[in-house]
């Protein structure tokens, strides 16, 4: 593997892990928040932390700004936010095992729009087997998973937009433009087709007030998913999607449940089980298979 190849992975797996703890910090602030404000707060953190990064303009042709709406629409607003409201309506089990699977949809979606060919028989046989170990993992002792038909099928639009998002990234990378610069105009059109939502939207659900910011949890989760979980990530992702390949990084998307679970154990204390340990195998397992190539 070149050097080029393992800092794309690296940088994958950075973002992997950052995504994992992310749902710790929503959960901790759709008790103050709604989810759309915290979509809406974490994206204008975001998007002055890539400007503080990187403080230069790139020029880009007027008609690749078509290309940035769109994955600023599917991977930032339509896939943050179904994710978040699936939450308010089904337990966090059902939506990181719907929305893992993720990279099922890159994969066709590239081989439809981008006459891509990635469906092999390995790749089917390894996403069968990581999907497996995700349930373990969120199961992790529970015996019982509630279906909720409104939260489980927005789980699944959060995962087909996701693989909308991929492929808009894909088209974008070909146009080789600073993925700084590049995930920051994908951001600037999100927050602006955030704004409507934000003056019409419901937000009777949280006590409004100045209070809510002054809490230091409050600030520190809303910088972590602003910064860290969507600046950095979303760059980071977007430049490891474009070394190594969309549907290949992609694949990494299987592990954040598990990352989720181990950060739990450590910060919250929260039991990992036998059968949580042997999903965690089978999940890694599983991502190995995916990249096999049919001899």
């Amino acid at each position: 593997m070149s050097d080029k190849k393992f800092f794309g992975y690296l940088l994958a797996a950075a973002c992997v892990f950052f995504w994992g703890i992310t749902f710790v910090c929503t959960k901790y602030l759709l008790n103050d928040f709604t989810p759309l404000e915290i979509l809406f707060y974490r994206f204008i953190a975001a998007y002055i932390g890539l400007w503080i990064l990187r403080p230069k303009y790139e020029k880009i042709a007027a008609q690749d700004n078509i290309l940035f709406a769109l994955a600023g629409f599917f991977g930032v607003i339509l896939y943050q936010l179904f994710e978040n409201i699936a939450i308010n309506y089904t337990n966090a089990s059902n939506v990181s095992v719907i929305v893992s699977i993720c990279p099922l949809f890159t994969a066709i979606f590239s081989q439809i729009f981008l006459k891509e060919k990635h469906l092999s028989l390995w790749f089917i046989i390894g996403f069968v087997i990581s999907i497996a170990g995700i349930v373990l993992v969120c199961f992790n002792g529970n015996t019982e998973l509630k279906l909720n038909p409104k939260g489980d099928f927005l789980a699944l639009v959060s995962a087909v937009c996701w693989g909308a998002y991929s492929v808009l990234v894909s088209l974008i990378n070909k146009k080789n433009y600073n993925q700084i610069c590049a995930t920051r105009r994908i951001f600037f059109f999100a927050v602006l087709m955030m704004i409507p939502l934000m003056f019409f939207g419901n937000h009777n659900d949280v006590a409004p007030g100045v209070e809510r910011f002054t809490k230091l949890m409050n600030i520190l989760c809303l910088l972590f998913l602003g910064i860290i979980a969507s600046g950095f990530c979303f760059a980071a992702w977007n430049k490891a999607c474009k070394i190594v390949g969309t549907v290949k990084v992609s694949c990494g998307l299987y592990l954040i449940p598990v990352v989720t679970i181990v950060f739990a154990f450590f910060v919250l204390g929260e039991k990992i089980t036998v059968l949580g340990a042997l999903g965690a195998a089978m999940t890694i397992a599983g991502l190995f298979l995916s990249e096999k190539k049919l001899i």
